[in-house]
């Protein structure tokens, strides 16, 4: 075939397909999928699916109908093993496919626990695909114990969510706290109180020695010599970029498939998008594992790939519901040297600041600190750290100047 190949199911994936249509591209659009289901909505599934709140078919980022009416090729269940890039074709199954143009959007693969430790007893679950989800559900049920290793936002997203369903959760962070890679102790601490007031045990600065079971998992070891009793498992230690394939096919790598800042990869008519893909940033590489960069980059790459050449900007955002608490962060706090903390009717927020210059927001219940802080992010503006702790400052006068 002669046309656009896309390698990637999910968020990215649909939408570089989707976006090459509505920028005019008339030719062929194929995306093979690994998995046997449209492009789905992860965010929901440890959520809201998890929950049984919401039927698969409402995870579709798109029906079929529409990729049949914008005549892109799905094709599902359908794993690449190979890619040739001096023949420009990639291998799918028993098909040998050409390309014009190559988008990696592979997207990441979750961390798993090796099996010498017990990775690979049964009841030991990841939270990424639907697939994990489906297979966690047979195990949900009030009064069932569980063991969530890992607290960043993976991991107590799935305490959060057991904790609703009438389980017995236990957190395990091996960092003196959780959510210590991603944000600030304010944060943490908020976050910890309400898992606390909701029942769950968090245990900070422990770690997992090893689960145990006969064939299914009943137990676990912990480095501070306790023994939990459990019916199962959650796995959130995170996740990395899936660069196998890139990899194998001698396209360079680093944190992810590292692209320029059009989003090309170092092989020729081979692109790359979403949580895969490390971009340049500040003079460094940055790759980031979220929603809306996964959208905002596979949109750049597909309009550099009919040429429009625009470098991807990124303008980093995430979010977090845990319980009735919704976190909306903005911004990359990595580095700051000062907290301010904002209390608000409802909710607070903190500000990230370096050298007195404005690097991040977190948003607990405060919609409105959140939406002044991204608009001041996005502008390339600071503000006076004491004008924003200050409970009377309106925060929108300070987008004014």
């Amino acid at each position: 075939m002669t046309g656009i190949l896309i390698v990637g199911g999910g968020q990215a994936g649909s939408t570089l397909a989707q976006t090459l249509r509505s920028e005019g591209y008339e030719g062929r659009v194929m995306v093979l999928g690994a998995e046997p289901v449209l492009p789905y909505e992860r965010p929901p599934l440890s959520k809201a699916y998890l929950m049984g709140e919401v039927e698969q078919e409402r995870l579709y980022l798109r029906p079929a109908a529409i990729y049949e009416e914008w005549k892109i090729e799905m094709r599902l269940g359908t794993p690449v093993t190979g890619i040739d890039t001096a023949t420009q074709t990639v291998t799918a199954g028993n098909e040998t496919l050409g390309y014009d143009e190559l988008a990696l959007c592979t997207g990441s693969v979750p961390n798993r626990l090796p099996a010498a430790i017990g990775g690979a007893l049964d009841g030991v679950f990841t939270v990424r695909s639907l697939a994990d989800i489906d297979r966690m559900k047979t195990r949900v049920s009030p009064g069932a114990r569980v063991l969530v290793v890992g607290g960043g936002y993976i991991g107590l997203e799935a305490a959060a969510v057991a904790s609703k369903l009438g389980l017995s959760v236990t957190v395990v962070e091996m960092s003196p706290r959780i959510l210590s890679r991603v944000a600030a102790p304010e944060t943490s601490d908020v976050i910890r109180a309400e898992h606390e007031a909701h029942g769950v045990r968090i245990l900070e600065g422990c770690g997992l020695v090893r689960l145990t079971g006969e064939g299914h998992v009943n137990g676990a070891e912990l480095t501070d010599g306790s023994v939990l009793e459990i019916d199962f498992a959650i796995v959130g230690t995170g996740i990395r970029p899936d660069t196998a394939l890139a990899e194998a096919a001698g396209i360079f790598c680093d944190n992810g498939i590292a692209v320029d800042e059009m989003g090309r990869t170092s092989a020729p008519h081979v692109w790359a998008a979403g949580d895969c893909a490390s971009f340049p940033y500040k003079g460094g590489r940055m790759r980031l594992e979220s929603v809306q960069n996964a959208i905002d980059q596979a949109q750049a790459v597909a309009r550099n790939m009919l040429g429009a050449n625009v470098p991807y900007v990124p303008h980093p955002w995430f979010w977090s519901d845990q319980y009735d608490l919704k976190l909306q962060i903005a911004g990359l706090g990595t580095g700051y040297d000062r907290i301010v903390v904002r209390e608000g009717e409802g909710g607070r927020s903190h500000w990230y600041f370096k050298d007195g210059r404005l690097l991040a927001v977190d948003a607990i219940d405060a919609a409105r600190d959140y939406m002044v802080g991204k608009r001041l992010l996005e502008m390339g503006r600071t503000v006076d750290p004491e004008a924003v702790a200050d409970a009377s400052t309106n925060l929108k006068a300070l987008l004014k100047g």
